[in-house]
Formats: structure tokens, sequence, C-alpha cells
């Protein structure tokens, strides 16, 4: 009979649960569909004790980092928190990491996990993943960490990151592909009801920078006008008229308090009115397309690919609002 595979999983004070539970389901459905025990899974904590999530709901882990591990770990992921961002790991659980990591065939993070591991400096010069609200943040503190904001999960040699919270099922599932193939990883998105390679990046969930607002008034008037009235003509002349600026002048002001161009930004706002429209409505791409300002359906195509990743009717697809039982 094959050895099972260890997995643990490090989860600190104050976890996303899901970072936790939405990994071990898919190594326990692997087990069920495999029909044998392929992986053994752990959770293991700072301290001895409970761990209360950030939900309120309790974990109640295997070991603490101070227990000896009595097995290889074959597969380390580190879960996130909602404020990792502002936590410091305790010195036990940086040597931890730096003593365990080195041992693992390997390891990895979920969402904001990615900061832990970060911070105790097994991400330099990797190339990783993380939640999309707090990526930039990633990387600013971490100036050699090359991070990719939009990938849903990323590869980097041992190296396994994933984005957001449920991008961690999608990461189990890509690991348990490789560990024991195509068609167990199959059955269990299938018995998980879950993709078994999910469509286009985080940016389609993304709404961070989706149109900024600008500090001054008078481009706070425009953005609203434009904002509320896509379809209508939003040249640099027309803008600048209504803000009672010269068009040169508006443009180099709009870029310097927003940080892109006043047509790009005119550009993002369509994209956002029909991403409502998508996920509210029932209209033809032609008629959204029209109602948000865009020349054609195949403009509209071509920019909310840029701006969301998926085409319209992809997006349609998967965020759709249900329309009631029929």
């Amino acid at each position: 009979m094959a050895v099972s595979r260890t997995v643990a999983i490090l989860a600190l004070p104050g976890v996303q649960l899901l970072d936790v539970s939405g990994p071990l389901d898919v190594f326990a459905e692997a087990n069920a569909q495999g029909e044998r025990q392929i992986y053994r899974m752990l959770v293991i904590a700072s301290r001895g004790g409970e761990i209360r999530s950030s939900s309120g709901a309790r974990l109640v882990p295997d070991l603490a980092v101070d227990t000896p591990l009595r097995e290889p770990i074959h597969t380390l992921l580190v879960a996130g928190c909602p404020n990792a961002a502002d936590m410091s790991p305790a010195p036990a659980v940086i040597n931890w990491l730096r003593r365990v990591v080195p041992t693992t065939r390997r390891y990895g993070s979920v969402c904001s996990g990615a900061f832990f591991l970060a911070a105790s400096g097994l991400l330099d010069g990797k190339r990783v993943t993380t939640h999309w609200a707090v990526a930039d943040r990633l990387a600013r503190a971490y100036p050699s960490v090359a991070v990719d904001a939009d990938a849903i999960h990323v590869r980097d040699g041992r190296l396994r990151t994933a984005a957001g919270v449920t991008a961690g099922l999608d990461l189990a599932l890509t690991l348990v592909e490789e560990d024991v193939g195509r068609d167990i990883a199959m059955k269990v998105a299938s018995q998980l009801v879950m993709f078994f390679k999910r469509p286009g990046g985080q940016t389609q969930f993304s709404r961070g920078g989706e149109t900024l607002p600008a500090n001054r008034s008078a481009l706070q008037e425009v953005q609203r006008f434009v904002a509320a009235n896509p379809a209508a003509d939003h040249s640099v002349s027309r803008l600048a008229a209504r803000s009672g600026l010269s068009p040169r002048h508006f443009a180099r002001l709009f870029q310097s308090e927003v940080g892109v161009t006043p047509a790009a930004w005119v550009e993002a706002a369509r994209v956002s009115t029909a991403r409502r429209m998508l996920e509210s409505g029932r209209a033809p791409p032609k008629q959204i397309a029209v109602q948000c300002g865009f020349a054609n359906a195949d403009t509209l195509r071509r920019a909310f690919v840029r701006h969301v990743g998926v085409t319209p009717a992809e997006y349609r697809k998967y965020y759709m609002e249900p329309s009631g039982p029929t």
C-alpha cells in the first residue's frame, strides 16, 4: 500500500477558517475518491490550546510548533488571517518555519498567509500571489518578492501560493493532480462542485481601484457625471469644459490627481457599469455596449477583458444574480 503524504496547515490566531477547512476538504475528498489514504492531514498551531478563527469558530489543532514532529511533512501550507498584513508572527513561529520548510517537499500559503512566509524570509526572490486587496502591501513590505496580484495560484519551484480564501481549494486541487493524477483530481472537483480549472484571474473579483475618486471637487464632479452618464460623449474637450479648465490643463491635472489619463478612467468607469448590468440583468451585449458608451459589443468585449480578465459572456455566466425559481 502506498505511503500517505502528510499535509500540514499552519493556523495562527484569527485564522480565516476556510483557508484551513477548504484545502483539507479537497485532500479528504482525494482520499475518498482514491479509496485509500493518499493524505494524512494535520493542523498546527503557534501554541497549545484551541485556535479562535476570524469568524469566532474554534479549531482544535493536532499539535503546536513546539511539539516534535512524528513524521516528515510532505506539504506545508500557511493559512491567512484577515489582519495578516498587520500581524507580526511570534519568533517561535518564524523559527519553526525556517527549520521545517527546508525539509518539506512543497510549501506555500493560502491568501494572506503569504505575509507569514515573507516575514520568515522564505519568499525572497520568489514569484507569489496573495489576496488582491493586500497584494500591493505585500509587494511594498517585501520588495524582494515578486507579487502577481491577478493569479489564482502560483507555482515557483517547491513554493505554491494561492490568492484569497476559495483559491485555497483551487491550489489544493492542483496539488492533488500533481500527486495522483488528473482522473482523481477531476473526480474531487466534481464531488465538491468546483471548477477543475477556474477561468480568469483575481481581476474578475476585484473592486479595488475601480474608478478611484480625485481629491479636487471639480474633478470629482466630472467623475460623478461620467459614472451617471456612461454613454455620453466624454472626450477630454467635453470633460474639460465641464470642469471649467482648458483641455490641456484638465488632462494634466486629472492624471496627476487620479493616476491615469481621462480616457483610461472613462473606459474603466464604463466597464464598471457593464459589470453591474451583467450581474443584475439580462440585456444582450450589444445593448449593454450602447448603454455603457462603447461603439459596439466587440469594443466592449476587448475593454472588458483588459480590465476584468474574462469576457462579458463568461462574467455573466458566473456572476449574474439568479432570476428566482422557475
